[in-house]
């Protein structure tokens, strides 16, 4: 009997240690031993693998990772030795929420060479002005950094703002967001988004603007028809070497040699 509680409790553990969270809260993923999925780096593994067919992920050099608190303290050496080539870390949400872990992992990342950034998760109770003021106090300027990222999705679970505003005034807040940024670091920022917000909001609309798009189970170009982006987030369930949870997996959208001329230009200085 002894042994049998022992078991289901150790399996229990095993359950919870298994999920992480949300777009970064916790998520509940599918059972079974991680596995290694087609489509991505050999060093890398997923534990709710998509079955890529057509263009992969596996085409395309090179990978990152985001993360947040929930991701813990990352080994970044080991990380980096795995391929992971850049990393964007939750940095702030709305306008007085800082992730605990930002600090200690934007430090470690850059002391292992990782290109990294910072990105903000966009809260719609609150002006955008207000909101890029609390990043730009709490991301550091440092040359060589990734330009800044502004996160625009829709939060359902959200228990403080139901808010969902007209495609208009979320395309007019976001640039008065990214305008500030951009003032502020020197670089554009970048838009991360999930595809119904990119379609709800009309973010196809905002021209010359740089995205990273969401898409766990389509390639861009069939997902996202006709929008040009320069980073896709292809699984929210990767296990990388030096992240002790269920991480998000992106590749940029060029070579290696594209991707040295891209940090080049966007880096900040």
């Amino acid at each position: 009997m002894r042994v049998l509680v022992r078991g289901i409790i150790l399996s229990l553990l095993a359950l919870a240690l298994a999920s992480c969270g949300g777009r970064d809260g916790p998520r509940s993923t599918r059972r079974g031993a991680i596995q290694h999925a087609t489509g991505i780096p050999a060093t890398f593994g997923d534990t709710a693998p998509h079955s890529w067919s057509g263009r992969a992920p596996v085409h395309y050099a090179v990978h990152g990772i985001d993360a947040s608190r929930w991701q813990g303290q990352i080994d970044w050496p080991r990380a980096a030795a795995s391929g992971v080539a850049f990393a964007w870390l939750k940095a702030t949400e709305g306008g007085d929420v800082l992730d605990p872990g930002f600090d200690d992992n934007w430090r470690g990342a850059r002391r292992a060479g990782v290109p990294v950034g910072a990105y903000h998760y966009y809260y719609f109770c609150r002006p955008a002005a207000e909101q890029a003021r609390w990043f730009i106090s709490h991301v550091p300027r440092a040359p060589g950094a990734l330009p800044p990222v502004l996160d625009l999705e829709w939060n359902h679970r959200s228990k403080t703002c139901p808010l969902r505003p007209d495609a208009e005034t979320i395309r007019s807040e976001a640039r008065i967001f990214l305008s500030m940024l951009t003032a502020h670091y020197g670089q554009r920022p970048v838009i991360y988004t999930t595809v119904d917000f990119y379609k709800d909001a009309g973010l196809g609309q905002m021209a010359g603007q740089e995205f990273w798009l969401r898409s766990v189970a389509g390639h861009p170009a069939t997902v996202y028809p006709g929008q040009h982006w320069t980073f896709w987030q292809y699984t929210g369930t990767g296990q990388v070497p030096g992240v002790a949870t269920p991480v998000d997996i992106n590749v940029f959208a060029g070579s290696p040699a594209n991707w040295t001329a891209w940090l080049a230009a966007r880096s900040q200085r």
